[in-house]
């Protein structure tokens, strides 16, 4: 071959390579796109706290739980405030999670007035309590900064009684307390600020031990199965119809990290937030809560970011 012609096909080919390797991390990037006109403005005498945890109901409303008064705001589709409420029975707001009956948990952490979890309904009344206001305490029904609370199929849930106890305490349907787990460490089954909780489909219990950095997967009795520490410092999860799982990180990736909740692949990341609440809808949109800013902006805010 003439070295000329050997030479234009291997520029050729090196060019073909960059434009593919360019193309293909424009569309990584560009798979999440932030809708800056959501939510809409808040009306007068509303101002946005710091924004913990966000979630979604079966019906497509999204909601925020920030700290400040309302502390539940709850937004159409397309981002005008519906419904407020909450105040009666939260202090300052932490986890938020819809459940699969269609309800919610709240939990409270508060260390004065806190220490409790609530089951509420989409209007905001309440169905279930447990804790008791200002007293903290690590008995069966007594929290110490209750972080955030998952509830498995058949009614039984779990309370990631994170940022001082360091546990996950499981109860029946009813309230009745069953069993505990976990005391401050980094070995298996330890905790170092249990601060989200999650059940996959397979009914597995994945924890979000922030300080120690990973993801901790156990069975519904506590059984360790293994641990993940490649999605960041969790302090928000949320698996989607998709057994896909998103885990927000403002403290480290400053970011969403999403991949298998099945194995752990890592399949992309999400920035322009930094966040510590995640939830996603049905069309794969993806809506992060900030209590901290930087350099996406203040925080105090929820995000709308949309799937190209």
């Amino acid at each position: 071959m003439n070295p000329i012609t050997k030479k234009f096909k291997s520029l050729v080919a090196a060019t073909l390579l960059l434009v593919f390797t360019l193309l293909s991390n424009f569309a990584s990037a560009a798979e999440y796109i932030l809708d800056p006109d959501w939510p809409k403005p808040l009306p007068d005498g509303i101002t946005w706290g710091q924004v913990p945890n966000v979630t979604i109901d079966q019906d497509g409303f999204i909601y925020a739980f920030h700290r400040a008064d309302p502390p539940v705001l709850k937004f159409s589709p397309d981002g005008e405030l519906v419904e407020t409420f909450g105040a009666e029975w939260v202090s300052t707001p932490h986890g938020f999670r819809a459940t699969p009956e269609g309800t919610m948990w709240a939990t409270d952490y508060n260390r004065q007035t806190g220490h409790t979890i609530t089951k509420f309904d989409t209007t905001g009344r309440i169905l279930l309590r447990l804790g008791a206001r200002g007293f903290a305490g690590v008995g069966p029904n007594t929290f110490d900064g209750p972080a955030d609370v998952a509830q498995a199929e058949n009614g039984n849930f779990f309370v990631a009684d994170g940022h001082w106890n360091n546990r996950i305490v499981k109860f029946d349907k009813t309230g009745r307390y069953l069993m505990e787990w976990g005391q401050r460490g980094s070995a298996q089954g330890e905790f170092d600020l249990p601060h989200t909780i999650v059940i996959d489909r397979r009914g597995r219990v994945l924890v979000g031990d922030r300080s120690n950095h990973r993801i901790q997967i156990f069975d519904q009795d506590g059984g360790y199965i293994t641990e993940w520490d490649q999605f960041g410092w969790p302090s928000g999860m949320f698996i989607d119809d998709n057994d896909i799982l998103y885990v927000a990180d403002y403290q480290s990736l400053r970011g969403v990290t999403y991949g298998s909740a099945e194995d752990g692949t890592v399949m992309g990341f999400i920035e322009g937030s930094e966040p510590e609440g995640v939830v996603v809808d049905a069309a794969g949109n993806v809506y992060t809560g900030e209590v901290t800013g930087g350099e996406g902006g203040a925080g105090s805010i929820m995000r709308k970011f949309i799937k190209q």
